[in-house]
């Protein structure tokens, strides 16, 4: 899998950060208009006010989708449920699922790093290295709730109708079983990536601060296609394509849309932006 598990984790929770007038696009076809954006569950304040055209897209549309509702995800009982999901139902603990070495690798990382290795041993794999990766996250000061979070706030404000491209138990089955089977593997290649999260952190800045969506497709999607085309089928592909037919659906409505999902969803070849080109919408930066 060489570097793919931080594009897993990236296109998962950390795809995109919302820095370009290039994060939202408009879709017509005939007078059917759908603007999509590219959202971030988490930002920097510096990151705040976010670029005029997520406010100019959302001011035009009159329902806001989501790729799960921000609001299920943060319900008490779906939060209950997800602490019971990232544990192992057996009660076995991590160092049950890991060889002896990448058992030692993660503990010595945690204690470079002044982490408690106790209190990540009872989750499952992926959980514990997704909570890795948010640690290091908010050392670069990533502590803000994104751009998906600030809009279903201001849409629930102000009155507007929400939708979901998927359940938060969907999300939820994605989180804790992407190490499924390679356990090892997922956890050797985490630890390398983290090290160097912080200038991949910064090249993703600089994809969307350019407008660069070669770029971006280069770190969010062709990576994990070429090296581990399994995870990308199922992260990405499936994904879209059980989305899509929601989206075209909405032709036909005579409302507006803002559709919030990550950038790997939006760009390259298996894109959301692709696909609606071959339905003959017409495509266009904001």
């Amino acid at each position: 899998m060489k570097r793919t598990i931080a594009a897993v984790i990236l296109v998962l929770f950390a795809c995109n950060w919302a820095f370009a007038e290039s994060s939202v696009w408009k879709a017509q076809k005939g007078n059917a208009v759908i603007y999509l954006g590219g959202t971030c569950h988490v930002l920097r304040q510096s990151d705040f006010p976010l670029p005029p055209e997520f406010a100019k897209a959302y001011g035009a549309s009159q329902v806001v989708v989501f790729e799960a509702d921000p609001g299920e995800l943060q319900d008490p009982a779906m939060q209950k449920k997800a602490l019971a999901r990232s544990i192992y139902p057996d009660g076995s603990t991590i160092d049950k699922h890991l060889s002896p070495d990448t058992y030692a690798q993660l503990a010595a990382y945690c204690q470079a790093n002044n982490i408690p290795l106790a209190a990540l041993r009872q989750f499952k794999v992926s959980v514990a290295m997704v909570s890795l990766t948010f640690l290091e996250l908010m050392k670069l000061g990533v502590d803000q709730k994104g751009v998906d979070y600030f809009f279903y706030e201001l849409a629930k404000k102000e009155g507007k109708k929400v939708e979901a491209l998927e359940s938060a138990d969907e999300q939820l089955e994605a989180l804790v079983t992407i190490a499924d089977g390679n356990e090892d593997e997922f956890v050797s290649y985490a630890i390398r990536d983290l090290g160097t999260l912080k200038e991949r952190f910064a090249e993703l800045a600089g994809a969307w601060r350019t407008g660069d969506t070669v770029k971006l497709n280069e770190l969010l999607v062709s990576q994990l296609r070429t090296e581990d085309p399994k995870e990308y089928q199922k992260l990405v592909v499936d994904r879209n394509r059980k989305w899509l037919p929601a989206i075209l659906g909405y032709h036909a409505s005579r409302q507006t849309r803002l559709v919030l999902v990550g950038a790997a969803h939006l760009v390259g070849p298996d894109g959301i932006l692709e696909a609606l080109k071959k339905k003959g919408y017409r495509v266009e930066k904001l």
